[in-house]
């Protein structure tokens, strides 16, 4: 599998899975998460995807510092509907992080290891999405300002050309191009910056 080579570059999230390490998926239940897993997940790179991972892995670590991450230990509510714009593609990558599901999730073992109603949409609050620790009751409310990392000037009209079945070669490799780096520019000029990365103690 070939890729832009800036997605090796952008920071990786080590979780501890309990479930993984009862069922002896993984020693000490220690998964990493990439960039490019959320991109297999999704089936393609955009801002959307990218602010996603982001958001999800930085209200992570807020919530568990000097701590690793515990996956299925975190409850996740959006503010709007599951089919309301990019929501759901948020979703999709919060859950690959977390393991929160609405109620498609593993259903758990003697009541351990659930993993269904951790996810909720709909919620009316000011934030994008929410992360909530299960057992210290933690909550931290994360949104992302794409306005901040706009897209080249020229994008628009070659993104056009490309629907529309117009662009030459050249055309479509050069909006190929500013679209990773749009993206590039999110996941690693941004991804430490509070002005395009909000989180909030509630």
């Amino acid at each position: 599998m070939r890729y832009p080579d800036f997605f090796d570059a952008v920071p990786a999230i080590v979780l501890r899975d309990p479930l993984a390490e009862f069922l002896g998926a993984a020693e000490g239940g220690l998964l990493e998460y990439r960039y490019l897993d959320a991109v297999r997940l999704a089936g393609h790179s955009c801002p959307t995807v990218a602010s996603a991972y982001t958001l999800t892995r930085r209200a992570l670590l807020a919530l568990y510092p000097g701590e690793t991450p515990e996956r299925g230990a975190v409850r996740v509510s959006f503010r709007d509907a599951a089919v309301s714009g990019v929501t759901g593609v948020m979703a999709a990558v919060a859950t690959l992080l977390t393991g929160a599901t609405l109620d498609t999730g593993f259903k758990g073992l003697a009541g351990r290891f659930d993993r269904r109603q951790l996810l909720a949409f709909g919620q009316g609050m000011a934030a994008e999405m929410r992360l909530s620790r299960l057992d210290t009751g933690a909550v931290v409310e994360a949104s992302a300002d794409l306005r901040r990392v706009p897209a080249a000037p020229e994008m628009g009209a070659l993104m056009q050309k490309c629907l529309a079945g117009e662009a030459s070669p050249m055309e479509s490799a050069e909006f190929r191009r500013l679209w990773q780096e749009r993206v590039r520019a999110v996941l690693l000029d941004h991804g430490e910056d509070d002005e395009v990365f909000r989180l909030r103690w509630v």
